[in-house]
Order: structure tokens, then C-alpha cells, then sequence
């Protein structure tokens, strides 16, 4: 029998090289140099089989820390870009700050972003960074013609490995000269957009052939919709100095009126005051007041048509003027105490209107942005636990949310039949969508659009239980939409910084009382497992049976246990027997006048309607499980 040949041990053959490795960030190459150094010096199969297991194992450990400190560095510019939103001054400056950031986080030779041009039907370079063809940094790409058109046109990412050989779209003499001066091979484009607006498209080009990963699509959509929002904030107040110009225009013409010039120059000073220190609409309705000498409010809703105009007109005793924008109602200021109003002082309240929908939808923009940060929370949550739970308690600190509280799971939906999906079907859920995000917001929780629906985590507050918070959320969202909305809850789950992973569950909870409720025809209403009886045994995850048996028959249990009765039994038997007093005393062997006493009892503990056939199948079924909870405690 032959025996392996003997070698001293050899250092090179340690697998805890690659430990030494990963702890100097060594490149991937260098991984191999261990398992070459014990070949070379005579190892043995097993202790080189030893080391390859362990240097593939420290390859994947590698790439995994790789992969961490990549998405770290991305979202890190993500937030750097939402810094530079915040403090807007140049809206060139900070489109090419983000397409910098494009073309280095990507790793792309280069970068740029185009924006749509209405009045001629196509799209324009608005920024590029990396190019050096000037007929390329000119181009304008028609509706559907070239890759960056198709985007613009369809408003969905495309992505191409090689340009030139890639057929989807359309290509024109004027654009592929262009991309071929510039020399790009591989293109990615992401669309930039407002609502359901497409107003550009933001690129990451490369002058070689590259697929580009899922996870670099996302990041780029991610930054393109930083791009939309600083796009709409620098339109914003291009609006609100053209408004505030406007005034200024105003204010000049009635200087030829003495006691008007006053007033007008009050009102343009404290609205101006107002918007540069970030007042809001009842700080511009008080100032008007006072200017005005009359009580100023400013009111929520649609307008009749003839106040709507935009012009301020009479109604009673009272002058209104509309807040709107973009044809949509938001709201008006009233004016009362004052039933005579010059053309000036009536000037001066459109002007104050004007400011104030201004005001509205700055507000709304900035809201909106935090909605969508909170929902990308969320989603991370249910889609992906395994991160990082220090980042995720970061970014719940930065939405001063508090993920060391116990928290639930909530489902949502408006009640409508069911039918095929149209294009109100889709605003019904942003308007869901929306008025669950303002109430995460104010109870510091997190909302998202999901499977048709909405889902809520918001934190339990003490002595509150989830039926409860699942009923105030329908109530509030129904009232809020004027639509039945339905709200199915989880069983309160853990702190969401230390159980993660509990959300993705609660979520599958909720979602299955949600269409318990349907189906029990509760649509409208909202309600938690514990709500449901024994079928909120077969949908919660929690299983608490003695929660089940406590709620149906504790009262009775607990009445025999501090009176010494028997009312248990007799209920038991009562049901057993069908339901007949005169079987029910043959069973238990005592005088039908004591099984009546017994039975009143009974239903003074329970209720009227606990003979009823939904609640006598709970009462059966809670009998029987406090039966055998007794059998197994014995």
C-alpha cells in the first residue's frame, strides 16, 4: 500500500492567507498566489483543496464587500445631489454637477442630458460631460428617432451594447453622424420626468461596447429624477420672481394714488418678505388683512366657474379670489370686511392669490420629494432586509422616523368593483398614494404604492393595537378621498432596525386581511386578524390562539374560575346537545330551570347575539381549543 509522501508545513498552505488578503483590499489576481505557492512548494490534494475552497470563499466575501462600498458610494452622491437641490442657485450648475456625478459613478467616458423642446417636437443636448465633437454636443434628436428620441417618446429606459448594430430605433444621417463623430459605442438613457411628463433624458455613454448592470439603470434613473426635481424647483421660482416682478409692475402704476401707493407698497414688501424667508399661505392671508383692513382666510376646494378666472368678483358680502395652477383649483382667498374694493386693492388680492399658489406648489414639490424618499424606504425594507440595518436606521433618522418602536403593517385600497384598469384607475392610486404618504408623514411612518394598492408601517403608539390604528387609517384616507377606502392590518411587529426581515411578512399579513374584509363584504372598514375571529386565526402570522379563546369566551372562563360555576361545561354541552336546554340537563344531569339560569348567564357574559350562527361557531371553536389548551397544561 503506498503512502503520500511527507512535507514540513508550509505557511503558503494556510488558509488564513486570504484573511491577511481581504484585510489589505488586495486586487482579484493576488488571490492566486497562495494556492500557486503551495503547488510549487509540494502540497498535498487535500491542503490544496483546502486552499481553493477558502480562496473562493474570499473571493466571494470580496466581491460582497465590493458591492457594499459601490452602493455606499452611490447613495452618498445621491444625497449629495439632494444637498445641492436644496440650497438651488444655478440650475446649469447643478444639472452638470449631476451629470459629473452620472459619468463618474457609472464609470463611463461620457455623460450628458438632454431636455424636450415642445415648440419644436424634439430634444436638445442641455449638458455633456466627456464630449470633445461639437456636432455631437449640437444634436437635436426628433420624437423617436435615435436611441435618446425612443426614451424621450416612450418615457422608458433603453439601453444599447453596441449603437450602430442595434435596430429598435430609428436611426437618421444627422444623429448617427453625430454619435460616430463622438465615437460611443454603448448608450444608456433614462427618462427625466414630472408627474407623467417627460421633459428629457439623461445618458451614460461608453466608446466601447459594455453591458450595463440593473443596478446602474436604477442609479441613473435615480439621479435623472434629481434632475426633474431641480428642473421644476428652478421653474418654481422663476415663477415666483416673475410673480413678485409682477407686483413690482403693479405697484408702479398706482404710485399715482396716494393712500393706494401705500398700501400696495405694504403688501409687495411683506409678500416679498413672506416668500424669500419661506412663509406660508396663512402668513400671506394675514398680511393681506392687515393691508387691506379687512379678514382675509385662505379656503380649500373648487371654485364656482365665475371665480375661477383668476380675477377677484363679488359673492355677497364678501371678495374672492381663486388660487389655481395649471387649470387646477386649489383653493381661494376671501376677503371679508370690506365691500367696496377699488381696482387697485382688487389687483392687490390676485397678486396675493398668485403668490400664494406659488407657495402651494413649492410646498407640494417639496413634499412630494420627501413622499418619494419615504417610499424607497419602504420598498427597500420589503423588497430587499438583507442590507445594511445601520444605513436603513440612518436614512429613518433623516425622515425622522423612529425605527427602535414596535411598528404595523397596513394594506390599502379603495373600494371599487372590480373592473378593467383606466386611466382613473391610476389617478385613484397616486391620489391613495398620496394621502397615505401625508399620513405617514405626520405619525412619522412610511408610506409606498404597491400591488394596486398602498402599504403603510407606521410605529404603534402605547395602548394602541393594530385593529385600532387599521380602523383610524381607514377613516382618515376615506374621508380624506371621499371614497370607502380599506385597510387590512399585521400583527405588531418588532422594532424595524433590529427584525428587518419581519416587514416582508406583516406586509403578506395585511394584504390578506385586506382581502379577508372584501370578502366578508367589510369593504370600507379596517380591522386587524384579532377583528376576524377564527379566520383571523388562518391569516394572521402570529397564530394566538389564546388571544382567540380570551376574546370569544374569557369572560365566561373567568367568571367560573372566580365563582367556582360550571358555565363552561354547560356551554359546552348546550352545544353538543344542539342546542336543547332539555338534552343539555339530561347531559349534565341537573334540573332544566338550572340549565336556563346558566344559559342567561351565559348570555349576559357574551352578548345578545352569541347564539346567533356566526358567533355560535366562534363560541364551538373557542371551546374546543380551550378544551385542549386544559388537556396539555394537565
Amino acid at each position: 500500500m503506498s503512502e503520500e509522501p511527507l512535507h514540513e508545513p508550509d505557511p503558503s498552505a494556510d488558509p488564513a492567507a486570504y484573511l491577511g488578503l481581504l484585510a489589505r483590499g488586495a486586487p482579484a489576481e493576488a488571490y492566486d498566489r497562495p494556492v500557486l505557492l503551495a503547488r510549487a512548494s509540494g502540497a498535498g490534494p487535500a491542503a490544496l483543496a483546502a486552499l481553493e475552497r477558502a480562496k473562493q470563499l474570499a473571493l466571494r466575501v470580496r466581491a460582497e464587500l465590493e458591492g457594499r462600498r459601490r452602493r455606499e458610494a452611490e447613495l452618498s452622491a445621491l444625497f449629495e445631489t439632494a444637498h445641492d437641490l436644496a440650497g438651488l442657485r444655478d440650475l446649469d450648475a447643478v444639472l452638470r454637477a449631476i451629470v459629473q456625478r452620472a459619468r463618474s459613478l457609472l464609470g463611463t467616458e461620457v455623460a450628458y442630458l438632454s431636455l424636450n423642446d415642445p415648440a419644436a417636437g424634439d430634444t436638445y443636448m442641455r449638458v455633456t460631460e466627456g464630449s470633445v465633437s461639437a456636432r455631437f454636443q449640437q444634436l437635436r434628436l426628433g420624437m423617436g428617432e435615435g436611441l435618446g428620441g425612443l426614451v424621450a417618446q416612450t418615457a422608458r429606459p433603453y439601453v444599447t451594447e453596441s449603437y450602430f448594430d442595434d435596430e429598435r430605433f430609428r436611426h437618421t444621417r444627422a444623429i448617427d453622424s453625430g454619435v460616430r463623430d463622438e465615437g460611443l459605442v454603448a448608450i444608456l438613457g433614462v427618462p427625466l420626468t414630472l408627474g407623467s411628463q417627460v421633459i428629457g433624458v439623461l445618458y451614460a455613454a461608453d466608446r466601447r461596447a459594455r453591458v450595463f448592470e440593473r443596478e446602474q439603470v436604477a442609479l441613473l434613473g435615480s439621479l435623472a429624477a434629481h434632475a426633474a426635481v431641480a428642473i421644476d424647483t428652478a421653474n418654481l421660482l422663476a415663477e415666483t420672481r416673475s410673480a413678485l416682478a409682477e407686483l413690482e409692475r403693479a405697484n408702479g402704476i398706482i404710485r399715482a394714488h396716494s393712500g393706494v401707493i401705500e398700501r400696495a407698497s405694504e403688501v409687495h414688501d411683506r409678500l416679498t418678505e413672506l416668500v424669500l424667508r419661506g412663509g406660508g399661505v396663512h402668513d400671506v392671508a394675514a398680511a393681506v388683512s392687515e393691508v387691506l383692513d379687512g379678514a382675509v382666510e385662505f379656503t380649500e376646494g373648487p371654485l364656482p366657474a365665475e371665480s375661477a378666472d383668476g380675477h377677484a368678483t363679488r359673492r355677497g358680502d364678501a371678495w374672492v379670489a381663486a388660487v389655481s395652477a395649471g387649470g387646477e383649483a386649489l383653493g381661494a382667498l376671501v376677503l371679508r370686511g370690506q365691500p367696496d374694493l377699488d381696482p387697485v386693492d382688487q389687483r392687490t388680492l390676485e397678486r396675493a392669490a398668485t403668490v400664494t399658489s406659488l407657495l402651494l406648489l413649492a410646498r407640494r414639490s417639496a413634499g412630494e420629494a420627501e413622499q418619494r424618499v419615504r417610499g424607497e424606504l419602504l420598498d427597500d425594507l420589503l423588497d430587499a432586509p438583507e442590507r445594511d440595518r445601520r444605513l436603513l436606521k440612518e436614512r429613518a433618522a433623516r425622515l425622522h422616523t423612529d425605527f427602535d418602536a414596535p411598528h404595523v403593517v397596513l394594506a390599502a385600497r379603495l373600494d371599487r368593483p372590480e373592473a378593467p384598469a383606466t386611466d382613473r384607475d391610476g389617478a385613484d392610486r397616486q391620489r391613495l398614494w398620496s394621502a397615505a404618504s401625508h399620513l405617514a408623514a405626520t405619525r412619522r411612518g412610511l408610506a409606498s404604492a404597491r400591488d394596486g394598492g398602498t402599504v403603510l408601517l407606521l410605529p404603534l403608539g402605547p395602548g394602541d393595537t393594530a385593529a385600532e390604528l387599521a380602523l383610524q387609517t381607514a377613516k382618515h384616507l376615506g374621508g380624506t378621498l371621499r371614497e370607502p377606502v380599506t385597510v387590512g392590518a399585521s400583527s405588531p411587529v418588532g422594532a424595524p432596525a433590529t427584525h428587518p426581515g419581519d416587514i416582508a411578512p406583516a406586509y403578506a399579513e395585511a394584504r390578506r386581511c385586506l382581502d379577508a374584509l372584501r370578502l366578508l363584504g367589510r369593504s370600507g372598514e379596517g380591522a386587524a386578524a384579532q377583528d376576524l375571529g377564527f379566520l383571523g386565526l388562518l391569516l394572521a402570522d402570529t397564530r394566538d390562539i389564546a388571544g382567540f379563546v380570551t376574546r370569544t369566551i374569557g369572560d365566561v372562563v373567568a367568571y367560573d374560575r372566580s365563582r367556582g360555576t360550571d358555565l363552561v361545561r354547560t356551554l359546552d354541552a348546550y352545544f353538543a346537545s344542539g342546542m336543547s336546554p332539555v338534552r343539555t340537563k339530561d347531559e349534565l344531569h341537573v334540573h332544566v330551570n338550572t340549565v336556563a339560569q346558566r344559559l342567561e348567564r351565559i348570555g349576559r357574559l357574551l352578548g345578545p347575539d352569541w347564539q346567533s350562527p356566526p358567533r355560535a361557531l366562534e363560541i364551538q371553536l373557542a371551546l374546543r381549543l380551550h378544551s385542549m389548551s386544559a388537556a396539555v397544561a394537565r
